[in-house]
């Protein structure tokens, strides 16, 4: 159950930090992308930070109670990262791409959403029973779900945003590059 939670992290990290598209370079598009991933590093940061802490309590011999109070700090942390980078997307203005504000707000509002799934999550990780073991491995498997659902939920936006000339001025920019997670896998922003 551990090497679950382990696996739908990296998941749903490769969805925010991959970044790729083509088409040429346009100077309005290289400069929206760099205003954005220069706001994105600190938050891929924390986030892989946040997963990295969880599969390394959930992958070791951790008491229910330490499981318990890394996975809250953790959910709590990727709740204020995608709250920042929604943040992030909307103080970067639409980006200048075709339905551009369109993107925008549907980046935002998936960001948003993934933030507050992740608020949830802590909220539910707080509420776990540690004393019963067998309860707390099932509680805990509840959650393990409902990570999964945040992982492969709600990444169509993100994806268009991610995409086409914006995604390859995105791919260029420091801020935005992938880079191996902690988990071994891609991660994403």
């Amino acid at each position: 159950m551990n090497k679950k939670l382990a696996a739908t992290l990296s998941g749903g990290a490769v969805v925010l930090l991959a970044l790729s598209g083509c088409g040429n370079d346009d100077a309005k598009v290289n400069d929206w992308a760099k205003g954005f991933c220069d706001k994105v590093q600190p938050q891929r940061k924390a986030i892989s930070d946040a997963n990295a802490s969880i599969v390394k309590a959930t992958s070791t011999a951790s008491s229910p109670d330490d499981v318990k109070k890394v996975d809250s700090a953790a959910f709590q942390s990727n709740a204020n990262a995608y709250a920042a980078l929604a943040s992030a997307v909307k103080s970067a203005g639409a980006p200048p791409v075709d339905d551009g504000a369109k993107t925008q707000q549907a980046a935002e509002k998936e960001l948003d959403a993934t933030s507050a799934a992740y608020a949830q999550l802590k909220k539910q990780v707080d509420a776990l029973e540690t004393k019963d073991q067998a309860k707390f491995a099932q509680q805990l498997g509840d959650v393990s779900t409902q990570l999964g659902k945040i992982g492969s939920t709600g990444d169509s936006a993100l994806r268009k945003l991610q995409s086409g000339d914006l995604g390859t001025a995105m791919a260029k920019q420091p801020g935005c590059k992938s880079t191996p997670s902690a988990s071994g896998a891609s991660t994403a922003s």
